[in-house]
């Protein structure tokens, strides 16, 4: 039972939309509580002494979203929270709860400007502001998180692979790729061979070529939609998500799931993404050439 709860934690699920974004995030937190607390008026929440309910609450949460957006910004400072691709139901559920908690210190202490100081110096008013923050926050927090839902239920998939044992050497010459670029003097040659995948920066895009075994940046100024298009004619080649141009050749190793997959490539390091709406077509040409 512990190992399968625990199974259960470590299990990809994609970052919660407000931790995600912030400055967004933060906006939408904000919309969510102001309606619910104005709307139901809960836990018998009222008005401060000289203002009107809605105006009392619109103060509370004005100025809780300012720590709010600070104590995200903490936590994805934190390097074991930093990378949303590495996300898991545990990390989802210890930064709510860290969030909620530093929710709830900041609205004791707004409490002072709003209410007489004098009656607020004792543990019980502290607890009582750390309940009221978790039992409205939870509500956007549980929303954005349920909406993802369907990740529980999808089965990972792992797989590795050898590229060398799939794809022998042929001593059939490939024919050279000429990418174009947006400045008139600057092109790229290159061999399908010799391709691993495209990323895009900006106004442009980085390539990473295996040349003699070794890794090889090119950076041309592009669009990563043309650079698709001009490698268009090569079937093994694939667009695996809106940045990211991959040879499946070159692919390793496959973790994730329909819901989106994360490649490693042949002399890369980073994991590349392959989104939801990619992952069918992905998987098609994995089985073609491999």
């Amino acid at each position: 039972m512990v190992k399968r709860i625990s199974n259960w934690l470590k299990k990809k699920y994609p970052q919660n939309y407000i931790l995600k974004n912030p400055i967004i995030g933060t906006m939408i937190f904000l919309a969510f509580c102001l309606g619910f607390a104005i709307i139901y008026k809960p836990l018998n929440v009222h008005e401060a002494r000289f203002f009107s309910f809605g105006f009392t609450m619109a103060i509370y949460l004005g100025a809780l979203s300012i720590p709010v957006f600070f104590l995200i910004k903490i936590l994805k400072s934190i390097r074991y929270f930093s990378n949303p691709n590495e996300w898991t139901i545990f990390k989802e559920i210890v930064s709510i709860a860290f969030v909620l908690l530093g929710m709830g210190i900041a609205l004791y202490f707004i409490g002072f400007l709003m209410e007489l100081p004098a009656h607020r110096w004792n543990l019980l008013t502290i607890l009582d502001s750390c309940e009221h923050a978790f039992l409205v926050g939870i509500i956007p927090f549980a929303f954005f998180t349920m909406i993802n839902y369907r990740h529980l239920f999808v089965t990972d998939i792992v797989r590795n692979f050898n590229p060398d044992a799939h794809f022998p050497v042929t001593e059939q010459p490939e024919e050279l790729i000429r990418i174009g670029s947006r400045l008139k003097k600057e092109e790229l040659n290159i061999y399908p061979g010799q391709f691993v995948y495209a990323e895009s920066d900006g106004n442009y895009v980085v390539f990473y070529l295996n040349v003699n075994n070794s890794i090889q940046k090119k950076i041309i100024r592009n669009s990563i939609n043309i650079i698709a298009e001009q490698l268009s004619a090569i079937p093994y080649f694939i667009r695996t998500h809106r940045g990211f141009i991959v040879n499946v050749k070159k692919v390793t190793s496959q973790k994730g799931n329909t819901l989106g997959y994360r490649l490693k490539l042949e002399g890369i390091d980073d994991i590349i993404p392959v989104s939801r709406q990619n992952a069918r077509e992905f998987d098609q040409l994995l089985k073609r050439y491999r």
